[in-house]
């Protein structure tokens, strides 16, 4: 559908009006509507309106009458200004009026127009006089664009922006703005509380000239870069002056801000006054030095051991023990006490080891807590040496520990648990060192690379890749080594020790000690071949599908190019016979229609367009008399048949399946220059869900047709393409590259698959799988050649000229009225008009707009009985079959010729009810 013309393309359009109209001598009321009866203006998104010289309305496009709620004939003849125009804009109209019959000149202006329910909308009009030869006016015209949400859209804007400003100018931080060269551009009154000058004392001076020089040298190299860089700058730190001297600390966030161009304007941004708080952060600063230690110390409980093994405790002696230092100072041996007597032997002598040789000592050991429970703790000791170096005590922190050693405890058993989950899992698991030697790996790592555990530990993983896939490998440890990121990579190849090759996907992340330090690294990898595999099958199947699409498409409209010229070939053929000179050019050109004919029909079994007609088949008979034709051309290859007994029945058109299979035979005798054996085999198999997972279709019953020559064989890229449509090796002017293309679609739109095995020098085999069907065999029937004539009314629905015009002549031959639409709403029109005299309808599938279905549907709603015969440049596809299923008579494909003609339309017309499932 074409786009809707622009303003300007519509201006031009006007101005070619403008001309033709001038010229001509007809009525100026008529002149008009006929040259804008049918113009594209009637639709367009605009306004427009045209009045003669008094002001009477001539005419409103579409568009302005649907606005205003009014018909054509409730506008048109009426005065313009006292039907349309309030009363108060009318004075300003006249005036418009006056000057484009007076100055000659176009005009713009804005006016409201009132719609039928009262409503008035806000029109900008682009208005424009029109005069005869003799400079006398023959009417005006507008073209007005709906402005109404516009001005109301501007008016919100403005409101929008003064609410902004009231926020600005009233908030508590200064707000400001610089240009590019760091000058204010703007100030907010909030300058006046922070640093005591007016606004207009701030403009045109930059924020270096109101701080000390030290601060402003520090300050203007940090904003000069965020100018360079264009980078917003949030909570900056800087000294100002006060006017009046004192000094003021103050938080500066800043953005870039641009104009439509893009090109960099400056910085807007806001200053915070945080004197105040830094005030009291310093403050706070002290005392956290000032209390540091005692601080750090709280989750514990701080003591001083004496050397008679009395103990003064400081503070959290109940957050450790459940004992308040009073109770524990009132037990006999005080905190000796509540020591778990494993331990106490333990405790002291470590205490001992402090006292003699005064170094710090951790001491982990487990207490007594006053609720009966047994607590570890973490005793963290330093000797207290006097200033003459005698030791004087002990001074310790104690912390409780219990829940780390439960969570160790726990680690390890997870660690347990997860190693012998390693041990079982399908997936690869691996550990190497910084260098990329393996430390560790499962048993499944081992199957996958292909090697023995005992021969893989202490390998690097440069030993099993070749060198690109172990730089790949190498970026990727490097990464995760800088970022400590881990990271999923999708397509790591690796040689097996067999040779063989194999594709895994890894997750490798880094591996730290407890120090923080990185030591190597881990991953999980997962074989990835068969998936691997089903995607390429995949991208195949979506590339074949799309490449089918454009094939059919191309078909289509070939097809109908091919209507033309066979059903101008059939009226000329019509009452000529061999006698006459033109009759064998004639038929010459019939016969390349044939051949064209053919030509799209691979075109539309790639596409999978469609079935023509499909019956119950014994293939067996089919390969019998397809074979024995070809062989009798080809001496030369000898053929080879073996027919499974009791064949199962497969449903084909069984002219597509003869196409493929000469497509197949050509083939291999190509591929066999100097002779050789053809062997054909036909085998009902079962295929497993397993089996047909890749080629997209269901598991169940299928006759395998397998195809085989002793020819030269293709290599393995050639196999990747054969079924691309074009595509042939057979060299310019020896094929056209549709035999294999056609054969996969068609065995794909039958709901089969095909498969191609082949070696260089060892020949190809084909093979053909064909879902199974229980219905009987059908017999083929010998169609008649002979004209069939009639009488009656025919409609002809096309939206191709061509298609109405020959086939309409067709028809008039054969002894029929014929009437012609180019769209299902003129058919819908022209039916419901001649209801009575219609006999049946001929419809084209594919039309712009209202589509060949929907007219069916349509048409079936008027008269349920109408006899329809459905045509298209398509073949039976699933749309055809969907509006044959809803009741339609019959299917007729472009091109058709005059015989083909007369027997559809006499099956449709004699008929009582015609098969829809063919």
């Amino acid at each position: 559908m074409a786009s809707e013309p622009t303003y300007e393309e519509l201006k031009q359009r006007i101005k070619a009006l403008e001309k033709g109209i001038t010229e001509n001598k007809q009525p100026d009321k008529f002149l008009v509507e006929k040259e804008f009866e049918n113009s594209i203006i009637d639709n367009a998104p605009i306004f427009f309106v045209a009045m003669d010289a008094q002001g009477k309305t001539l005419m409103m496009n579409q568009s302005m009458l649907k606005i205003l709620g009014y018909e054509t004939n409730e506008v048109v003849g009426y005065d313009y200004l006292s039907n349309f125009v309030p009363k108060d804009d009318r004075a300003l109209l006249s005036s418009v009026f006056r000057k484009l019959t007076t100055e000659h000149e176009k005009t713009i202006n804005e006016n409201h127009i009132l719609s039928k329910d009262g409503k008035e909308i806000l029109v900008e009009w682009h208005g424009r006089p029109v005069f005869d030869s003799k400079h006398k006016l023959k009417y005006y015209y507008g073209l007005g664009t709906n402005i109404t949400e516009r001005k109301q859209a501007e008016k919100a804007l403005r409101n929008s922006e003064q609410k902004f400003r009231d926020l600005i100018e009233n908030s508590s931080d200064w707000v400001w703005e610089v240009n590019r060269k760091g000058v204010y551009t703007y100030s907010s009154p909030r300058v006046k509380e922070l640093l005591g000058y007016e606004p207009e004392e701030v403009i045109g001076k930059t924020p270096f000239e109101f701080m000390p020089a030290e601060e402003a040298k520090r300050v203007s190299d940090i904003f000069n870069n965020f100018i360079s860089s264009r980078e917003p700058f949030v909570s900056l730190e800087n000294t100002n002056l006060h006017k009046y001297g004192n000094r003021i600390i103050v938080e500066t966030s800043g953005v870039p801000f641009f104009n439509a161009e893009g090109e960099f304007l400056g910085y807007r941004g806001i200053d915070r006054d945080i004197t105040e708080r830094k005030q009291v952060e310093d403050a706070l600063r002290e005392s956290e030095i000032k209390h540091k230690t005692l601080v750090n110390n709280i989750p514990g409980m701080v003591y001083r051991g004496f050397p008679d093994w009395s103990a003064e405790i400081v503070s959290g002696c109940e957050r450790i023990t459940g004992y308040t230092t009073a109770e524990l100072n009132k037990k006999e041996k005080g905190w000796f006490s509540i020591i778990y007597p494993d331990d106490i032997e333990r405790f002291s002598k470590a205490s001992v080891v402090l006292a003699t040789k005064s170094k710090d000592l951790v001491q982990t050991y487990r207490i007594i807590h006053k609720t009966g429970n047994i607590r570890w703790v973490e005793d963290r000791k330093t000797a207290f040496i006097s200033k003459e170096g005698d030791f004087l005590g002990i001074d310790g922190i104690v912390f409780d520990i219990t829940e780390r050693k439960h969570a160790e405890k726990a680690l390890r058993e997870s660690e347990e648990k997860y190693r012998n989950i390693l041990k079982n899992i399908d997936d690869g698991y691996f550990e190497v060192d910084i260098a990329g030697n393996f430390t560790f790996l499962n048993d499944s790592m081992c199957k996958i690379i292909g090697y023995p555990k005992n021969e893989l530990m202490g390998m690097n993983y440069r030993k099993y890749m070749d060198e690109e896939n172990a730089n790949k490998a190498f970026l990727i440890f490097n990464k995760v080594y800088r970022t400590g990121i881990s990271t999923k990579t999708l397509d790591w190849k690796i040689t097996r020790k067999d040779g063989s090759e194999n594709f895994v996907e890894t997750v490798v992340s880094l591996i730290k000690d407890s120090n923080g330090n990185e030591i190597g690294f881990r991953s999980v990898a997962r074989d990835v071949n068969e998936r691997k595999q089903l995607e390429s099958q995949l991208q195949q199947a979506m590339r074949m599908d799309s490449i089918g699409k454009l094939a059919g498409g191309i078909a289509h409209d070939f097809n109908n190019l091919l209507m033309g010229i066979q059903g101008r070939t059939s009226l000329m053929l019509f009452d000529k016979d061999f006698s006459h000179p033109d009759f064998e050019q004639l038929k010459g050109i019939e016969d390349h229609v044939i051949s064209a004919v053919d030509l799209t029909k691979q075109l539309l079994g790639f596409a999978r367009g469609g079935k023509y007609e499909v019956k119950a088949t014994d293939i067996n008979e089919l390969i019998k008399k397809s074979s024995q034709m070809f062989g009798r051309t080809k001496k030369e290859i000898k053929i080879h048949r073996k027919h499974q007994k009791n064949i199962w029945a497969v449903e084909t058109d069984q002219g597509q399946i003869e196409q493929i299979l000469m497509n197949l035979y050509v083939n291999a005798w190509q591929a066999m220059p100097n002779g050789g054996d053809l062997y054909i085999q036909t085998e009902n198999v079962k295929l497993d869900e397993n089996y047909v997972r890749a080629f997209e279709i269901a598991s169940g019953r299928y006759v395998k047709i397998s195809v085989i020559d002793t020819g030269i064989g293709m290599d393995e890229s050639t196999q990747q393409r054969i079924f691309e449509p074009f595509y042939t090796t057979k060299g310019m002017g020896r094929g056209t590259g549709l035999g294999l293309a056609s054969t996969y679609g068609i065995i794909k739109n039958h709901g089969g698959f095909i498969d191609v095995y082949s070696e260089i020098g060892k020949g190809t085999t084909i093979n053909i799988y064909l879902p199974s069907s229980d219905k009987m065999v059908v017999e083929a029937k010998q169609l008649t050649r002979k004209i069939e004539k009639g009488d009656g009314t025919i409609l002809i629905v096309d939206d191709e000229e061509i298609i109405t015009e020959v086939g309409g002549q067709l028809l008039k031959r054969l002894g029929y009225l014929v009437m012609t639409a180019k769209s299902g709403q003129e058919a819908l029109e022209l039916y419901e008009g001649n209801m009575t005299d219609i006999d049946m309808v001929i419809l084209d599938m594919i039309m712009p707009g209202m589509s060949g279905g929907e007219t069916h549907d349509r048409l079936k709603e008027i008269n349920p009985n109408i006899k329809i015969l459905l045509s298209s440049g398509y073949s039976i596809n699933g749309q055809a079959q969907e509006i044959l299923d809803r009741g339609c008579n019959g299917f007729i494909q472009k091109p058709f010729n005059i015989t083909e003609l007369s027997k559809k339309v006499r099956n449709v017309l004699d008929e009582a009810t015609f098969s829809k499932k063919l």
